[in-house]
């Protein structure tokens, strides 16, 4: 079944570029079918509304945040990830899910950035493209957003975004440029204005680069109420408005009457929104692949391999011949599954505390406590009786971080750091115990610079969904071998980023250190961090050796490697490959991510991997020549085990 825009009158293609209701498309009653669209990027937000009674919102698998899961490095597992969610959504009802969201994590005070995937273009893009395939495959569609900049929560509807073309072209475009290749049924423009214009409204945005340029021939969305002026945004081929707005139709009637809109280009907008309807017609739906069971199960899984290991003196982890453990903290029972608004999952599965899921693997006196100071969210307690029991065990495990309010859309973090309550805790029981574990909940880095240095072990745990805890249990108990790596840099402290935690003048954002963001920018700088891009530790200990670079075509490579395992665990290794200009005429980075690979080796093993370079690996986007161009002249291909732990490297000449 086709719809043709011929077949409509005036008046009922108006009414089809805003939406029915809150969730819904126009169906012209009952006309043509409504598409309905839900909240998801970590498990599906599906609320139903009920007219004088209120609205409720279904329950689902709470999958861990799509932080955690670029934490990964893992493309099998966005696949997997995706796909777990789209059961949810085949089972109630869902068109389309709004999600994934490719926002590249600029600011480290970013409330949304749990939603996002990383610091790095190259591997958002590359994860997103994963999430977007696992999604579609079951017949369900997806939203790729916010195009573009949507960088900060801060006064996200008014602050213009001031960025020069090379930097939208290097740093904010690649990741929506390779998850269009999967090909999103739609794509949600951002809040913000860019450069002056609001991205509802931004033709060169929309239509110049989207479009024409990148190819993207599906419908596109606004971000909930962000549109402001309707006819503008229509010249701009922003098809649907949303949600349902009492002045949508009389705002495009009007302009249509005085001449500021054609009929051609309400047709346009039009056929984008019908497009939408005929995938969801000839969709081909399936029933759901996984059982309730099994989704959890998923969730899990991923989390075994988004949790990261940041520190192990001394080897601490794996917890083996200890007689008493204490687990100390609210999250122990209650952990934060996810940030707070549209992406918040709501799920019916009963969380086991930690403590008692350890109590089944380790033959040990395990003691848990959850109480908290109330004058304190998320704070451990200063009872007495904790004290003593850190005094009295061999490990005692922390569980600290932050949670809804605190990290959510609408709002950024007021600090990097912890709560104080929780830094004095932490320091208060390092006077009891050497051997102190700290497990650390959250949806961007955090400033640890307090305590660091004083306890053994810290683990990451990001928010890892409804799984988190048999996660966290299987990692502790070294049944899992951790190999989670961060997608951001944990700086030192705020004043290190880009922002330093400031805010501009409240009507421009500008993006004044251009392509320097995340990795690029510490390392031109030469700055310490806390932990840098791509670092993750693991039970096993790994060799990298025997670099090759081929040649395979103009500016194309191959770059192979041999990694072997020299530990007694079968463990899974990320290993990144970065390309560095040497003799560049442009600024550019130290180094760029270009590719990766994550490999199971077995214990004692060696595994032979192989990754491609391609002409863009090396290029650099020219805006005096207004396209991407490789500047001739000598290359370094750096290997490594995170950005600041290279373990090989090779020199080419282009």
């Amino acid at each position: 079944m086709k719809f043709n825009v011929k077949d409509f009158t005036l008046e009922e293609k108006l009414k089809l570029l805003t939406g029915k209701n809150y969730w819904e498309t126009e169906d012209l009653d009952g006309k043509i079918p409504s598409v309905f669209m839900a909240d998801g990027p970590n498990g599906l937000r599906k609320v139903v509304e009920r007219p004088n009674i209120g609205g409720y919102t279904v329950n689902a698998t709470a999958m861990p945040n799509i932080s955690v899961l670029s934490n990964t490095w893992n493309i099998d597992l966005a696949y997997l990830n995706a796909s777990t969610i789209a059961d949810d959504c085949l089972e109630n009802e869902v068109d389309v899910l709004l999600a994934p969201g490719v926002n590249i994590k600029r600011n480290a005070l970013n409330g949304r950035n749990f939603e996002y995937f990383s610091e790095d273009p190259f591997l958002a893009g590359k994860m997103a493209r994963a999430y977007i395939e696992g999604v579609q495959d079951k017949g369900v569609g997806t939203s790729l957003k916010h195009f573009a900049c949507n960088n900060s929560e801060h006064d996200r509807f008014s602050t213009s975004v001031e960025v020069d073309e090379r930097t939208l072209r290097e740093i904010y475009f690649p990741a929506f440029e390779e998850a269009l290749k999967a090909k999103p049924w739609t794509v949600m423009c951002s809040y913000n204005p860019v450069n002056g214009i609001y991205a509802s409204q931004h033709k060169k945005l929309l239509k110049t680069i989207l479009r024409d340029e990148f190819g993207f021939d599906g419908l596109t969305v606004s971000d909930w109420s962000a549109v402001h002026d309707h006819p503008e945004a229509v010249k701009a081929t922003l098809g649907l408005r949303m949600p349902y707005e009492k002045d949508a139709y009389n705002s495009l009637k009007t302009a249509y009457d005085n001449g500021e809109i054609t009929e051609e280009e309400i047709d346009f907008c039009v056929s984008c929104v019908l497009g939408l309807i005929d995938k969801k017609i000839n969709a081909k739906k399936n029933p759901p692949e996984f059982s309730k069971e099994e989704r959890h199960f998923n969730a899990v899984e991923i989390a075994k391999e988004g949790i990261v290991l940041l520190k192990n003196e001394e080897n601490l982890l794996p917890l083996k011949n200890c007689k008493n453990i204490a687990v100390l903290g609210m999250f122990n029972s209650f952990p934060p599954l996810g940030g707070g608004g549209s992406a918040g999952a709501q799920t019916d599965y009963k969380i086991t505390p930690l403590s008692d899921l350890l109590k089944e693997k380790i033959n040990a006196q395990i003691y848990g406590c959850d109480v908290t100071r109330g004058i304190a969210v998320n704070a451990l307690t200063y009872l007495k009786s904790a004290m003593e029991k850190v005094y009295e065990s061999d490990v005692s495990i922390l569980c600290v971080g932050e949670k809804a309010p605190l990290v959510s859309e609408s709002c950024d973090r007021e600090s990097m750091k912890l709560s104080a309550v929780q830094e004095n805790m932490i320091l208060n029981a390092t006077k009891y115990s050497d051997n102190l574990v700290v497990l650390v909940y959250g949806g961007s880095a955090i400033d640890m610079s307090a305590w660091i240095d004083k306890v053994k072990a810290v683990i990451f745990v990001g928010f890892a969904g409804e799984g988190v805890n048999e996660a966290l249990a299987s990692i502790l108990t070294g049944e899992t071998v951790p190999s989670g790596k961060l997608s951001e840099t944990f700086p030192l402290s705020v004043e290190d980023t880009v922002t330093a935690g400031k805010l501009d003048d409240g009507q421009v954002d500008h993006y004044k250190e251009g392509i320097l963001v995340g990795y690029r920018y510490y390392d031109k700088l030469g700055l310490n961090v806390l932990f840098p891009f791509g670092h993750g530790l693991s039970y096993a200990d790994f060799e990298y050796s025997n670099i090759k670079v081929e040649k395979t075509g103009e500016t194309d490579y191959t770059v192979s490697y041999n990694i072997k395992n020299l530990s007694k665990f079968d463990a899974k290794e990320v290993s990144q490959v970065y390309v560095k200009d040497v003799f560049a005429s442009v600024v550019r980075p130290v180094r760029e991510l270009k590719g990766f690979s994550k490999d199971l080796i077995k214990a004692g093993q060696i595994k032979h991997v192989s990754v491609n370079l391609d002409f863009r690996s090396f290029a650099y986007y020219s805006t005096a020549l207004d396209k991407w161009t490789i500047e001739k002249g000598t290359f370094i291909i750096e290997v490594g085990s995170s950005s600041r732990d290279i373990r090989l490297s090779a020199e080419i000449k282009i």
